[in-house]
């Protein structure tokens, strides 16, 4: 989904999230500021690209800045360990659920919020989750996914941020009670924001229910846009089943280019901000499983 108006004043906050995080001095804050301020596409002059695409560019000042590849490093530890000490609580709402699958992408989706839940500790991320789960996701939508996988034997699954794959995991290893299917997990290979790497997929044991590959992209892309994936991701793509992606940086780059894949896509994510509720026609903070394209 290319950049929407909405978008600019939503990376540019985000983005001042991420450097108050990093202690530089003022003058290397607003030095850096005025670079970011000079893209094209934060300027309404260029409308051809999307959010992961300016964020790539994004980032590349910011690590130019700080001389440190991993900038985010401390706060993507940060998140996994917060989600850790909540998979208990997460995998007893799946085993006692009617629905344990149904559960468990509910929770993975709902993982997507990680970032924007974990300020006030476990306590409360304990209490949004309860309130949230409430959150209905399309059931049609859902019962779609289950036959689907009744006829899928491998899936590549394209992995957003940190603290959120642990809820990935839950739900891999959910999926992969009820059904015979193997998953390639793809994290970035770059570090991007708070995204997970391979180092944050071990450390919240994604090796336990998936195997791990890189996407072999050559920048702090945050997204996934297949053409710059390695030859092993595309042709993974190509012989998998299915491809389920996570996130909004995943979907705000592999939508544009969806219609040329050979393998069906399913986007699971939080309809966070405007453009996405108008794309998916939700209210705000909706749980979206959708494919918006069939080969």
């Amino acid at each position: 989904m290319l950049i929407r108006p909405d978008c600019i004043p939503c990376i540019l906050t985000m983005t001042m999230k991420a450097v108050r995080k990093l202690s530089l001095s003022d003058t290397a804050e607003k030095d850096l500021f005025s670079e970011i301020l000079t893209i094209p596409g934060l300027r309404g002059l260029d409308w051809n690209q999307t959010s992961p695409d300016i964020i790539e560019t994004v980032m590349t000042l910011i690590t130019k800045t700080v001389h440190e590849p991993d900038p985010f490093l401390s706060e993507k530890t940060y998140l996994n360990t917060q989600a850790l000490k909540l998979l208990p609580f997460l995998e007893k709402l799946v085993t006692e659920s009617e629905d344990p699958l149904y559960m468990a992408a509910k929770i993975a989706i709902l993982g997507n919020s990680m970032d924007i839940m974990i300020p006030e500790g476990i306590d409360s991320l304990e209490k949004f989750i309860l309130e949230k789960i409430k959150t209905p996701l399309s059931k049609e939508n859902f019962d779609q996914f289950s036959r689907l996988l009744s006829k899928t034997g491998k899936i590549l699954y394209l992995a957003d941020n940190a603290g959120e794959i642990v809820f990935d995991r839950l739900f891999i290893r959910t999926l992969k009670k009820q059904y015979d299917v193997d998953i390639v997990f793809v994290v970035r290979s770059l570090p991007t924001l708070n995204d997970a790497t391979l180092k944050e997929a071990l450390d919240a044991g994604l090796d336990q229910v998936a195997a791990l590959m890189e996407n072999g992209i050559d920048g702090p892309f945050p997204g996934t846009r297949l053409k710059r994936c390695s030859k092993a991701v595309r042709e993974l793509a190509d012989r998998s089943d299915l491809i389920i992606s996570k996130g909004g940086g995943n979907f705000d780059s592999l939508s544009e280019e969806v219609h040329e894949l050979k393998t069906p896509v399913l986007f699971m994510l939080l309809s966070k901000c405007h453009p996405l509720n108008t794309f998916f026609k939700t209210a705000l903070h909706q749980l979206v499983m959708a494919h918006i394209y069939t080969p």
